[in-house]
């Protein structure tokens, strides 16, 4: 691949981002904040008389719902594949069988209930929608004393709070070596999980980040620090953004937004001279044109999620087997596009047919996939987060095997303080649900930077 042509390319993707944001992407004059909105049936009740209490939530699907999923499990139509296409047009049908088959004889609900069960699930009515959110408190040794940091971890899609349960863990249990740990709180976004659904249209990434404010003042934490991948970087990066005063850092797993147009220069510099970054960083953007076809070969689903949420949604909401191969195709690609070449999409390589099917059942239960999908239509509408930089503490991790990435040069100019960019040996887009252990590690590794930091700021 010749330098040129990626050049061209990137000149090309540039000016497709203008002509996007300038028919689609409403820019706001007032950069200061935004208003309380409201996003319950009805109008919105007087002051006051919203209940804003938190209670505890237990998961327990009613009977009827698993007999109708089993059912609708048994009376399913599958188109044959075409001869040796494995993964390449999507989630091949022939072991999609094999897939319905264990979710019909060997998938048990009711014990993996239980185990979602084991950490604490709360809900709280916040601008009329019931928050739903895991919340773990550390266990400290006997003897030993140390700060509790509040850290909220947020999903995207087509994940949920079920991603982080086996990273929780290791951010709640102390280390040796650290005087603080962390206290977690792992919200499902409005419209997933079992938080409910908007039932206004414009909720979008901007209220989601000022409904987890309110939740965490809530729950008595004015400053604390967030973690986000997918769209929980979107979230945590404009929480970071519009509270600077009550974030302490942002982790991500992912950048949120691109550089900025007048950045351009940077990228072409770079094709032409890669040893201005590391070969992962290269990697993950370049060559150009093969990253820029990947984006076309992968992004089917988010333009008719970000233009017609409704359409596909009625069909994925009626239909488990659809929604499951709809959902897990995405696990397959998004952890490794060298998946698309396996007969059975490598799902079982990184994770259990359970732990994939328990993610598949939070959306079926819950008859949300409709409301999580029209998530990227609402944020197509708003993108004046991106004329905004991020310049609390921030950590990067870069998982290779994630579809996309930006170098740390170009990240820098949005992210004024950059503390940490770790190249990660492996891993793909959902981080937390692949590399609990690498990601723990690295926000461990950027909080203590930032704890330091504080510390001498104040010697």
């Amino acid at each position: 691949m010749i330098p040129g042509l990626s050049i061209v390319i990137i000149v090309i993707c540039d000016f497709l981002k203008f002509v996007y944001r300038f028919f689609f992407g409403k820019i706001e004059k007032d950069l200061s904040g935004y208003e309380e909105g409201w996003y319950g049936k009805g109008p919105k009740p007087k002051e006051g008389a919203q209940d804003t209490s938190i209670h505890p939530f237990n998961i327990d699907i009613s009977d009827e719902v698993l007999i109708d999923l089993k059912k609708r499990l048994q009376n399913v139509r599958y188109e044959p594949p075409l001869e040796d296409s494995k993964f390449c047009y999507g989630f091949n049908s022939d072991y999609l069988k094999s897939v319905v088959e264990y979710w019909k004889s060997d998938y048990d609900w009711r014990k993996e209930e239980e185990q979602l069960n084991k950490f604490s699930h709360f809900k709280t009515c916040i601008e009329g929608i019931d928050v739903h959110f895991v919340h773990v408190k550390p266990t400290i040794p006997e003897g030993r004393k140390l700060k509790i940091l509040p850290l909220l971890v947020v999903h995207g899609w087509p994940g949920s709070f079920y991603e982080f349960y086996k990273m929780i863990p290791f951010l709640t249990t102390s280390s040796p070596d650290r005087d603080f740990v962390f206290e977690v709180v792992c919200p499902s976004i409005p419209g997933y999980g079992f938080s409910s659904a908007p039932c206004k249209k414009g909720f979008d990434a901007r209220a989601a980040s000022r409904l987890f404010l309110t939740l965490m003042e809530r729950l008595g934490h004015n400053r604390f620090y967030v973690q986000g991948g997918d769209w929980g970087s979107l979230i945590v990066t404009i929480l970071g953004k519009y509270y600077p005063s009550r974030i302490i850092g942002v982790h991500l797993n992912m950048c949120s937004s691109g550089p900025k147009s007048w950045e351009i220069f940077k990228a072409i510099i770079i094709a032409y001279f890669p040893s201005l970054v590391s070969p992962a960083e290269y990697k993950a953007l370049f060559p150009f044109w093969e990253k820029f076809k990947t984006i076309l070969q992968e992004s089917g689903y988010f333009h008719i999620q970000a233009t017609k949420p409704d359409t596909v949604g009625s069909g994925l909401a009626d239909s488990p087997v659809g929604l499951a191969a709809y959902i897990l195709e995405k696990f397959s690609t998004w952890t490794n596009l060298e998946n698309r070449l396996s007969e059975n999409g490598n799902l079982t390589e990184n994770f259990t047919l359970d732990e994939l099917l328990t993610n598949v059942m939070i959306y079926w239960v819950n008859n949300n996939i409709t409301s999580s999908i029209r998530f990227y239509k609402e944020n197509g509408m708003n993108r004046t987060h991106e004329k905004m930089s991020l310049t609390v503490p921030c950590g990067f991790a870069l998982f290779p095997n994630d579809l996309v990435a930006l170098p740390r040069c170009l990240m820098e100019r949005s992210i004024t303080q950059l503390l940490s960019y770790t190249v990660m040996p492996r891993g793909g887009h959902f981080a937390a649900f692949e590399e609990p252990q690498l990601l723990a590690d690295d926000i461990w590794n950027f909080v203590t930077l930032v704890q330091k930091m504080k510390e001498n700021v104040f010697i």
